[in-house]
C-alpha cells in the first residue's frame, strides 16, 4: 500500500510525479472547458469573475507539461474560503495560501497522475499578469 501524498519525502515526490513535456494533445483544451463547466457549477453564484487556460497547454503547437494550468479570478472583496472549500470538496488540494493568492492541484495521487491533471491559481481580479506574458505581484 502506498503513503498518503502527505506524508511524501519531496524525492518521493518527485519520481512520483516527474515533470515531462510532451507534444501538444488537443484534449486539453476539452479538459479546460469541461473542468470550467464543472468550475461554474460548484462554485458560488456571482464571485468568478474569469476563468483563464494557462500555461504550456493552452499554447497549440508548443511542448508542454501535460497539466492544465487555470486561472481563476474572483471579484475583490469577496472571500476566497467559500471558493476554497468547494474546490477541496471536489477533488481538488491546496497546495499554497497567502492573503491574497491559493493553488490548488487535481489529480495527484499516491499511484502518481491521473489522466487529466489541473493546477488551479486563484486570485482577485486583475491579478492575471500571466494573460499577457508576465508576473504581477497584485500590487
Amino acid at each position: 500500500m502506498s503513503k498518503p501524498l502527505s506524508e511524501m519525502t519531496l524525492e518521493e515526490l518527485w519520481q512520483l510525479f516527474p515533470i515531462l513535456l510532451t507534444k501538444h494533445q488537443a484534449c486539453w483544451s476539452a479538459w479546460y472547458a469541461e473542468e470550467v463547466a464543472c468550475l461554474r457549477r460548484w462554485l458560488p453564484a456571482g464571485q468568478v469573475t474569469r476563468i483563464s487556460h494557462i500555461g504550456s497547454t493552452a499554447v497549440e503547437g508548443i511542448w508542454a507539461k501535460p497539466i492544465v494550468d487555470i486561472l481563476m479570478e474572483l471579484k475583490r472583496g469577496c472571500k476566497m474560503q467559500p471558493a476554497a472549500d468547494c474546490l477541496t470538496g471536489n477533488g481538488y488540494l491546496c497546495m499554497h495560501q497567502s492573503r491574497d493568492r491559493m493553488v490548488f492541484n487535481k489529480g495527484y495521487t499516491e499511484q502518481g497522475f491521473s489522466e487529466r491533471v489541473f493546477h488551479l491559481h486563484m486570485r482577485y481580479e486583475g491579478d492575471n499578469g500571466e494573460l499577457y506574458g508576465n508576473r504581477y505581484d497584485g500590487g
